[in-house]
């Protein structure tokens, strides 16, 4: 039987929608708008498209909204100086520098300097060290989108074994940690993991965040798994793949992400349920 498909696109519709009937009541109670500030330094067009696209979700919520764009050769003073004039700006709940910076501004020194409290995408080390110990914090966008995928599977994670191939900070770290606090038995793999196939065999659910176009095959996913696939690939002229074969694992697989519409839309649906909660706990 073919796995199900896990429509990212209909959770993260969800999320959002979740998030603007908060975001309104947040307004009605406190009598402004939740509001997110995004920085983006230089013009790298990625970057853009997605500034534009956290700017569109926002509209949508009902969070206002500011960018702050810096030239390329700005530097890592001035950097910030703006996110330390955001950080005490009583309308900004949340905020976000665009990655990745141009070298000269040290990724580390911007996300350290981001309040905890105004760190939506859950960067910031306090944020990830709350994470660890098990903590109330604001989670990693991308990773807390997996975990509301996989809970929309209807799966119990306790007990099972979950595999993650990738180690990232980003996402394969952070989402093994919220694995392990729901308690799966988890193993993380990585470029020198020995026999890669094996262990993706044994895994109840598989989350694949490696980025090499369909490395993890077929005849490497256990009869009746989840698999979550967070590769964005491009292949061929404008083909985009996951980090999985989708036509093997979807013949074995209980469920699965497909690329695109799985895990890309729940990264900013979850950046704005972040930005709402950070402005209701900013009023604690």
């Amino acid at each position: 039987m073919p796995a199900t498909i896990i429509d990212g696109k209909a959770v993260a519709a969800s999320i959002r929608q979740d998030a603007a009937a908060k975001a309104a009541r947040f307004k009605e109670e406190y009598g402004r708008e939740p509001g997110l500030a995004v920085v983006i330094v230089g013009d790298n067009p990625a970057s853009r498209v997605y500034v534009n696209s956290k700017k569109k979700a926002c509209a949508q919520c009902g969070i206002y909204s500011e960018e702050h764009a810096l030239p390329a050769d700005v530097t890592e003073g001035e950097t910030l100086d703006l996110v330390r004039r955001l950080n005490g700006d009583p309308n900004i709940d949340g905020v976000l520098v665009q990655l990745p910076l141009p070298e000269h501004i040290s990724e580390d020194k911007i996300i350290e300097t981001i309040a905890p409290s105004k760190d939506v995408d859950g960067f910031h080390p306090i944020n990830v060290g709350n994470l660890v110990v098990g903590k109330p914090a604001l989670r990693p966008c991308t990773p807390a989108g997996i975990m509301e995928l996989i809970h929309r599977t209807g799966i119990a994670l306790k007990g099972k074994h979950a595999v993650v191939v990738g180690r990232s900070n980003i996402v394969g770290k952070p989402v093994a940690l919220m694995l392990l606090a729901e308690h799966a038995t988890v193993t993380i793999c990585h470029s020198r993991t020995q026999d890669l196939p094996a262990v993706c065999r044994s895994a109840d659910v598989l989350v694949a965040a490696v980025g090499r176009p369909q490395m993890i095959k077929g005849d490497w996913i256990k009869p009746g798994a989840v698999v979550i696939d967070v590769g964005v690939n491009r292949i061929a002229e404008k083909k985009l793949v996951g980090d999985v074969d989708f036509a093997g694992a979807s013949a074995v697989a209980a469920a699965i992400t497909p690329v695109p519409g799985g895990v890309g839309p729940m990264t900013i649906a979850m950046l704005m349920h972040n930005c709402v909660q950070a402005a209701f706990a900013a009023q604690q």
